[in-house]
């Protein structure tokens, strides 16, 4: 049976039309910057606004350690037209013995509303069932997160349920709509 991190090794490179998903690399610290920098962008996930590059370089010291430690990181999604990082993708968490994994991902707010990160996420579920032979791929959002739940509907995944107060975000709890695919 496959492992997911053995999958990751050597780190897999994906395409899809608009983007290349790839490792991240401390060249990448001012576009990851620049749009973690962006209190829209961060609304709605677990860490804050980045408040100075130090914040940033935090983040890819954090991705460094598990493309060491755990292999499976996440990608940097960069835009083929301009070589810029516009966000990142990846399996934040997963199960290799009952072979599901969930998803994570954030998207410039200068790219959004573009259909890019539906195009990328729909690669990677792709990758996800081909490559890993994952059964269950999942993702979860806020509820007045419209763009993320509505990624999640046009890539396949379906709305399982709301899970109430189910995370403590920023000093509240919130509640948070959980989504999957199964690989049928």
């Amino acid at each position: 049976m496959k492992k997911i991190e053995d999958v990751f090794d050597p780190f897999p490179i994906l395409e899809t039309a608009r983007t290349l998903l790839r490792p991240i690399t401390q060249r990448d610290l001012m576009d990851i910057y620049r749009y973690c920098s962006v209190p829209e962008v961060s609304r709605h996930t677990l860490w804050n606004t980045h408040q100075s590059t130090d914040d940033t370089q935090r983040f890819l010291e954090f991705v460094q350690q598990r493309y060491t430690l755990q292999k499976v990181g996440p990608w940097g999604i960069e835009h083929k037209g301009t070589g810029v990082i516009i966000g990142t993708c990846s399996f934040i968490e997963w199960d290799n013995d009952h072979r599901k994994a969930e998803l994570g991902y954030v998207l410039s707010n200068q790219f959004w509303n573009q259909g890019i990160m539906t195009e990328v996420i729909e690669r990677v579920i792709t990758f996800g069932f081909d490559q890993l032979q994952l059964v269950r791929i999942e993702a979860k959002c806020h509820p007045d997160n419209t763009g993320s739940y509505r990624v999640m509907e046009k890539t396949g995944m379906k709305l399982e349920e709301r899970l109430r107060h189910y995370l403590k975000v920023k000093g509240r709890y919130e509640d948070i709509l959980v989504y999957s695919i199964i690989r049928l």
